[in-house]
């Protein structure tokens, strides 16, 4: 059985031969060669829109660069490690092929001549590169094909919108329309950019804390790989866009004492063209396969931490009483205090897994909850008691890990971790893991020199 993975008529893209004329006119100077790197972040080379045509022989192939392996290999401030299987200072930090693919070629309206394509890291012989979060997705959306099963996602995105050191609202201000003129010509302006950049929007809207707001995606309009392939213009988009509104805008897990910025997944699952999660309400009993779903997302998940929490300020984020963020793995219908939210109804009925920080990468994100539905289906898991009050009191439920320390240890012992994304992979992201302790450990806090001082 096959499955396709990235659809050919999608919203919003380029036709390649429309494309050709532009391109030798100067009304597209550039192309941005982006690969998604550890963190979910774009990066990759401008490319000269001439000089692409001539090296491509007008689209002949997909090799359109080639750019140090360290990409897949270093941490957020893009240091050169030692550590990783990869590339590192023991092979002189290697080139890897950058090879385009060319179904998510898009114009970028909030940049002037330019436009982006998604690109996949592989060895300069072609061979993919299996520690990159593309392919990691690629991997787990073809176990569940394996299965008989395709997949529907779509993103739920926080943020918090800054002006200076301050937050641009400084209020509540959840689902409210009354919001200060400067903000609310951001939030059009980000809503007509969207869609222009053939990222299709459902809803924003702001949120609880002071200048947080969020942004939904509708989740049947995409497969998994351009769900996340948008999310990541989607970022790069509002960041651009908050910045000539003279603004910034915040992924952290936790930008503030008390706030939490999440990236909720919502998914469901198809076979044949029918909705293998449909029931008439969120809270009747679960089909056979979401609730093998729920059992293996619940007894996986915990175990793949640094996949959807890989900072240690995404650990703040889980607070132990009613923060709208989970505390305890555990899930139920229409609970927003549970790990895994039951909702929809007929056809749209889905889960709604919540564990994802602000920060996390919407591929290993999303590859961490198929893996662990695939292992609930393959093993024919039991559904564990929903929580059907409140999830900050349901101690019948596991804790999820309290810091990335203990996170990086559960990940890096885990059979279950090995068995779903090989020792290869764990090893890799283990080592970034444990990157981003030691420069947590080895810097000085504010909060240090404000206690410490003049002890």
């Amino acid at each position: 059985m096959t499955t396709d993975l990235y659809p050919e008529d999608m919203t919003g893209r380029i036709d390649l031969e429309a494309l050709k004329e532009p391109m030798r006119r100067g009304g597209i100077r550039t192309v941005m060669a982006a690969i998604p790197d550890m963190r979910g972040h774009l990066k990759g080379k401008r490319l000269n829109s001439l000089a692409l045509l001539e090296r491509l022989g007008d689209f002949g192939g997909n090799r359109v660069a080639e750019a140090c392996a360290y990409i897949l290999a270093t941490n957020a401030d893009m240091d050169p490690l030692s550590g990783f299987d990869l590339t590192s200072w023991s092979d002189g930090f290697q080139d890897m092929g950058v090879d385009a693919d060319w179904r998510s070629l898009r114009m970028l309206p909030y940049m002037s001549s330019l436009a982006l394509v998604h690109c996949d890291a592989v060895d300069l012989d072609g061979t993919p590169i299996e520690v990159a979060p593309r392919q990691i997705l690629r991997r787990q959306l073809e176990r569940l094909a394996g299965l008989g099963y395709q997949v529907k996602i779509g993103l739920e995105s926080e943020f918090v919108l800054y002006n200076g050191p301050e937050p641009a609202v400084g209020r509540n201000i959840d689902y409210d329309f009354d919001l200060p003129p400067q903000t609310a010509t951001f939030l059009g302006h980000l809503e007509t950019v969207l869609p222009d950049a053939g990222v299709p929007i459902e809803a924003v809207k702001p949120e609880g804390a002071p200048g947080q707001f969020e942004v939904t995606f509708p989740y049947t309009s995409a497969s998994p790989l351009e769900a996340c392939d948008n999310y990541t213009v989607y970022r790069h988009a509002l960041r651009h866009t908050a910045q000539q509104h003279g603004m910034t805008a915040s992924f952290m897990a936790a930008p503030e004492t008390g706030v939490g910025s999440g990236l909720h997944l919502h998914l469901s699952l198809w076979r044949d063209d029918r909705a293998a999660f449909a029931t008439a309400s969120h809270r009747d009993m679960p089909t056979e396969a979401m609730g093998h779903s729920i059992a293996g997302l619940m007894g996986a998940m915990p175990h793949l931490a640094p996949f959807f929490a890989p900072t240690t300020n995404a650990y703040k984020r889980y607070a132990s009483r009613h923060s709208f963020a989970p505390y305890f793995m555990s899930w139920g219908p229409d609970n927003r205090g549970c790990a895994i939210r039951v909702t929809g109804h007929g056809q749209g009925t889905h889960l709604e897994v919540r564990l994802g920080g602000a920060d996390a990468n919407p591929y290993l994100l999303t590859a961490a909850a198929l893996a662990s539905i695939a292992h609930g289906l393959s093993k024919k898991l039991t559904l564990p008691p929903p929580c059907l009050g409140d999830a900050y009191a349901d101690r019948s439920s596991l804790p999820l890990p309290r810091d990335l320390t203990e996170a990086l240890r559960d990940f890096q012992t885990s059979a279950l971790a090995h068995d779903l994304f090989g020792t290869p992979l764990v090893v890799h992201y283990s080592r970034a893991a444990q990157a981003e302790v030691d420069e947590q450990q080895r810097t000085v806090t504010d909060v240090e020199r404000r206690h410490l001082a003049t002890a």
